[in-house]
């Protein structure tokens, strides 16, 4: 089996799928940090391919920078100027090929994320 990245973002305050909330990956060796992709969540909160895909796939750290604030900013129950939340990097390791999925739940004040399946 290969390994490969997805993500899922949900706003809980409306309690729907974050959609068009721009979604990027990065992978980082030691103090570098290189840019990999650039996506955008579609109507279910996901991206139409997968962030890494499995021919793509090298273990190692990466990090997802999930642009919350210009999500927010035009999400009906955050009409707040400026923003709490703007830019919102999660950086975890992918030690092995497996199916790794990164999930955001989001609102206009706080977020979590965790290792999904």
């Amino acid at each position: 089996m290969a390994g490969y990245l997805t993500t899922h973002v949900l706003d809980t305050a409306c309690g729907r799928p974050a959609e068009g909330l721009k979604v990027e990956l990065y992978r980082i060796e030691g103090d570098e940090r290189a840019h990999l992709k650039t996506l955008v969540t579609n109507r279910d909160g996901r991206t139409d391919e997968q962030i890494l895909p499995e021919d793509s796939f090298v273990p190692g750290v990466y990090e997802l920078v999930f642009h919350a604030g210009d999500y927010l900013a035009t999400a009906e129950a955050s009409a707040r100027s400026p923003q709490f939340l703007d830019v919102v990097p999660v950086r975890f390791c992918m030690s092995e090929a497996s199916h790794y999925h990164v999930p955001l739940l989001l609102s206009p004040f706080g977020y979590s994320t965790y290792r999904g399946s």
